[in-house]
């Protein structure tokens, strides 16, 4: 089963935890709606799309409000660091929480304790709390955007805010700074990079680039970055080696978004609607 964890900006949301569903436009956990909009809330949708799709159960997500004061986050890794140990997941996704490294240890001890250890992807803030606690190599996935990867490749930089500013933030230095992030051992096992091109490569080179079909108004739609994190988190969950589920994520997110007919004025729960559609193609 997947699992994934993040925080949704309303300061009221206290921690919630259950199987994710869809209902007409919002997240339902544990009898709680929250509008599919970007973030975790489009990460999950996504997740719950495919997931149907392959017959899998729907993800179990746990989730609680941070409108950036960060101790929604904290209650988050406190809360996984007490309850993962007794649970039973195949993959763990971590999206958007303050890094907060004394806790992101926490969190990753209280993982090795579990049984069978599920793989870890991150996206977002987990990435950078990851690197930050020198931790990226414990992870099977990072899906980093452009701006997110210059972090990563940026060995010097401890947060966000400080990545060094020859490191720019381009789409067309994605290969250079994927190569740099490996050197200094600040990424996963695997990289998924989002943007106009999309990559998929390793610590020995880059295995596939996806560029097609292509969509310059898709790139205005908030949410497709968190909804190629829950397809490709999806696929794991269902069985698929990671490198062929990174790829076949950046196809069908792309494919979706080509159905729906994306414009910038477009929601991401019409790309959603149209994963399923895009995953027959992709997998025949």
């Amino acid at each position: 089963m997947l699992a994934v964890a993040g925080t949704i900006p309303d300061k009221d949301l206290q921690i919630i935890e259950g199987q994710a569903s869809i209902r007409n436009s919002s997240i339902v956990v544990s009898g709680t709606e929250i509008d599919i909009n970007r973030g975790t809330a489009a990460l999950l949708g996504a997740a719950v799309k495919t997931l149907q799709f392959t017959g899998q159960p729907l993800p179990y997500a746990f989730l609680v409000g941070d409108i950036g004061s960060g101790d929604g986050s904290r209650r988050l890794y406190s809360h996984i660091t007490d309850q993962m140990p007794e649970k039973a997941f195949c993959v763990f996704t971590m999206h958007y929480a303050m890094p907060d490294v004394d806790w992101f240890n926490k969190m990753l001890l209280a993982i090795d304790k579990m049984k069978m250890r599920p793989l870890l992807v991150a996206d977002a803030g987990s990435m950078y709390a990851a690197k930050m606690s020198g931790q990226s190599s414990a992870y099977e996935l990072f899906t980093p955007d452009a701006g997110e990867l210059a972090f990563l490749a940026d060995e010097e930089a401890p947060h966000p805010f400080y990545t060094r500013g020859f490191i720019m933030h381009e789409d067309n230095r994605s290969p250079e700074l994927i190569k740099r992030a490996y050197e200094y051992s600040n990424a996963a096992k695997y990289l998924l990079v989002k943007g106009s091109k999309d990559y998929v490569a390793d610590k020995d080179d880059i295995i596939s680039t996806i560029d097609k079909p292509s969509s310059e108004a898709m790139e205005a739609v908030g949410g497709t970055g968190d909804t190629v994190t829950g397809i490709v988190s999806g696929l794991m969950a269902a069985g698929m080696h990671t490198k062929k589920a990174a790829i076949t994520a950046a196809k069908v997110n792309r494919l979706a978004g080509h159905y729906a007919g994306s414009t910038p004025a477009t929601q991401v729960m019409s790309i959603i609607e149209q994963i399923p559609k895009a995953l027959k193609e992709v997998l025949g």
